[in-house]
């Protein structure tokens, strides 16, 4: 994978990529509670974290919110999981989650978004790519 693309990991906890080869190894919740969670791995890594699927492929993690008819929760936000290349060159599929969240403004659905553990995030994931196998028979 190029220094731009997120490195996939087979926990749920995001591995740390410092830069300097120190903390290579230590999972991303180690340095601080605060990147335990979607919106805190965002906010301290600038970046999307990265985790390795139950198919064995890397993905990276986006949340998406998306306006509804429901006047009492006209906002609803869902997880899109893009499938990168085993070598790293781009994106070549993804999967979704089905809608995690309603709520009544968009940042409402993010800051709930934001709260999920990166473990909830793996195993919302995995269930997307089972449905996504079931689906179609496998993925991409």
């Amino acid at each position: 994978m190029s220094d731009s693309e997120p490195e996939p990991t087979s926990g749920a906890s995001p591995v740390s990529r410092d830069g300097d080869g120190a903390h290579d190894d230590v999972p991303a919740d180690v340095h601080g509670s605060e990147d335990a969670t979607l919106g805190g791995y965002l906010r301290v890594h600038e970046r999307p974290p990265a985790f390795e699927g139950a198919d064995g492929h890397p993905y990276t993690v986006s949340i998406e919110a998306e306006r509804t008819p429901d006047l009492r929760a006209p906002w609803e936000g869902y997880l899109v999981f893009l499938r990168w290349a085993d070598t790293g060159v781009g994106v070549v599929g993804h999967a979704e989650s089905p809608t995690l969240w309603r709520e009544r403004t968009e940042d409402e659905v993010r800051r709930e978004a934001g709260r999920s553990s990166l473990a909830q995030v793996k195993q919302w994931l995995d269930e997307a790519i089972g449905l996504r196998m079931d689906r179609i028979g496998e993925v991409d």
